[in-house]
């Protein structure tokens, strides 16, 4: 029998729980937070969002720390197994490089947390 793959949801929660629990090691992590422009919603709640600003394409985690020449890190995390970039993400992701952010598509919360460290560890500037 095969396993169930977790959702891009039971990812990014466990990325998440590791930031909490490595912000004495990084403590910048303390400023991640989750961009919510994903997911099933109410028309309404859906309507509402679109007019305070939300976009299709945004990654769905940010990191406002400069490192390696980069404004901040965005992440879009997707499944382990089973999902693509959308166009509306591949235009955003391009667009955020070209404005100098760094942008990095995860499979999982294991390569999240990889990447994030990586990320925090490089040089400041």
């Amino acid at each position: 029998m095969k396993g169930r793959v977790p959702t891009e949801h039971d990812e990014q929660v466990a990325v998440f729980r590791w930031a909490a629990w490595a912000q004495r090691e990084y403590p910048e992590l303390s400023l991640l937070h989750a961009i919510p422009n994903g997911g099933q919603r109410h028309v309404i709640v859906g309507r509402k969002m679109k007019h305070e600003g939300v976009k299709r394409g945004i990654p769905d985690m940010f990191l406002p720390v400069p490192r390696r020449g980069h404004h901040g890190l965005y992440i879009e995390m997707k499944r382990r197994k089973g999902s693509s970039l959308t166009a509306d993400q591949k235009t955003m992701i391009a667009a955020l490089r070209d404005q100098g952010y760094a942008v990095e598509v995860c499979r999982g919360a294991d390569e999240a947390v990889a990447i994030l460290q990586q990320y925090l560890k490089a040089a400041t500037g």
